[in-house]
């Protein structure tokens, strides 16, 4: 139901469409907010809600839109008024369903203070015509405190796992340094391809559970024209902190990767990690992560690793071959996208959460949705919303939603699991020296760069 003609030509996919009107590409915010409002004989389809929400905080504050969403509620239904029975009794469960969807999908919008009381005034509102809305309130908001909590000890965890690994990164210094005899390495951990690719899903699902929808669009979030309001905007921008902790941790594992092959002072053992390493991704790549696959093959193919020239010698590389042509970069990955949409039908048709495993490669998917972003305008030249712009970002978004929702299946291993967060790591420069002293540099250019790296430490070169 559209009530003003904002309808346009049609836009595939069910995200586009009202619940008894035509699929429109845009329409005005006053609109849009509108057709959110459920009333006693109409309610908005689940994917109307989840596009219009995640999208609306470019141009509104969730705790604005909210607030206006229960205006119009009072408005309408004329809930400032009494008796109530009536009305309430068929606009009641709609409007409760429109707040706990909110509440389920977008729980970070609600540790604002004025998203909980507006919720509150609402429910107070049509509350004392049914004692099951006194019960239905309670539960919401039991839930909500439930999601808030363990959203705070989820980002809590991953601040701390990263200040740790920081802060031991930096013991083991920048630059190669003989390691004491008790510094491990990830085969006296692990030495089972198939048991390490497990315990990287554990930690690739336990990012994705803490990002919410909402950062993928408060990532790009930009001043919208006809906002005549400044702060909530740039409250909003860094509201990003698990997305950003989730490229950390492709950005470690990339390092730790390249830390265990340069390591090692014999070439057998540094051949030995990487063809352990190429069936740790090979395991990555059949259980769906994704993730973790790009990560280990961008760690060996950092310069510092590929250039050791008799270590790979020594390797059987066929196997590294095969997953490098699945993540190659030609045709907009077009390798990959092809297994990524193989593994989703898997996902879908699953009967097991082992099969219903889908972890993209993150890069790929931030990428995707920013030259959505920066390719399309969120206003069209009449002030209008974008709205079949956000259909598409609700479409990739809600995809992702469905797949961090898995449980994993695999036991954890806390002994690896905690070496995958706090083993050191080199930084570049350490990689670059580290290499260098296990295989020579072989030009002028590595020359001189192991020369630099090398005064730096106080170390000769030969």
């Amino acid at each position: 139901m559209v009530r003003e003609g904002g309808a346009h030509q049609e836009v595939p996919g069910p995200a586009a469409c009202l619940a008894d009107g035509p699929p429109i590409t845009s329409a005005s915010l006053e609109t849009l907010i509108q057709n959110l409002v459920p009333t006693a004989d109409y309610y908005p389809e689940k994917a109307y809600v989840f596009t219009f929400l995640l999208s609306a905080r470019l141009f509104i504050p969730p705790s604005e839109l909210l607030s206006r969403v229960c205006e119009l509620c009072i408005k309408q239904q004329q809930l400032d008024q009494s008796p109530l029975d009536t009305v309430v009794r068929k606009f009641g469960p709609k409007i409760l369903q429109l707040l706990t969807e909110w509440t389920e999908t977008f729980p970070s919008d609600f540790r604002d203070e004025k998203m909980v009381g507006h919720l509150k005034d609402i429910i107070h509102r049509i509350a004392p015509c049914d004692e099951a809305y006194w019960k239905t309130l309670n539960q919401m908001l039991q839930k909500l405190s439930q999601r808030l909590a363990l959203m705070s000890q989820g980002e809590e965890s991953i601040v701390k796992v990263s200040l740790n690994a920081s802060s031991i990164s930096d013991k083991l210094v920048a630059f190669k340094t003989k390691p004491p005899p008790i510094q491990k390495d990830i085969l006296s951990i692990c030495n089972d391809p198939y048991t390490l690719a497990q315990q990287l899903t554990h930690v690739e699902l336990e990012h994705l559970s803490h990002i919410g929808p909402e950062e993928f669009v408060q990532a790009f979030v930009q001043k919208d024209p006809l906002d005549g309001t400044q702060p909530s905007f740039s409250e909003q921008k860094k509201k990003t902190s698990n997305l950003e902790a989730y490229v950390r941790w492709f950005n470690r594992l990339c390092y730790l990767v390249a830390t265990e092959i340069c390591m090692p002072a014999k070439k057998k053992q540094r051949a030995t990690i990487i063809e352990f390493f190429i069936d740790v991704a090979r395991e990555c790549f059949n259980i769906g992560n994704f993730n973790s696959l790009m990560a280990i093959i961008s760690g060996m193919n950092m310069t510092p690793v590929s250039r050791l020239k008799k270590t790979w010698s020594k390797t059987k590389t066929a196997k590294f071959f095969i997953l490098e042509h699945q993540m190659d970069p030609t045709g907009n990955f077009y390798n990959y996208r092809t297994a990524l949409r193989g593994a989703a039908h898997r996902s879908r048709t699953a009967n097991s959460n082992r099969e219903r495993i889908v972890i993209p490669f993150f890069s790929l998917l931030i990428k995707d949705i920013y030259f959505l972003n920066e390719g399309c305008a969120n206003r069209l030249p009449n002030g209008h919303v974008n709205f079949e712009k956000f259909v598409e970002l609700a479409r990739q978004v809600g995809e992702f939603m469905t797949w961090k929702q898995v449980e994993c299946p695999f036991e954890e291993d806390r002994a690896i699991l905690h070496y995958l967060h706090t083993a050191p790591i080199f930084s570049e420069d350490g990689l670059y020296l580290a290499s260098y002293e296990s295989e020579s540099p072989e030009n002028q250019v590595e020359k001189d760069r192991w020369k630099a790296l090398s005064t730096i430490t106080g170390k000769t070169t030969l």
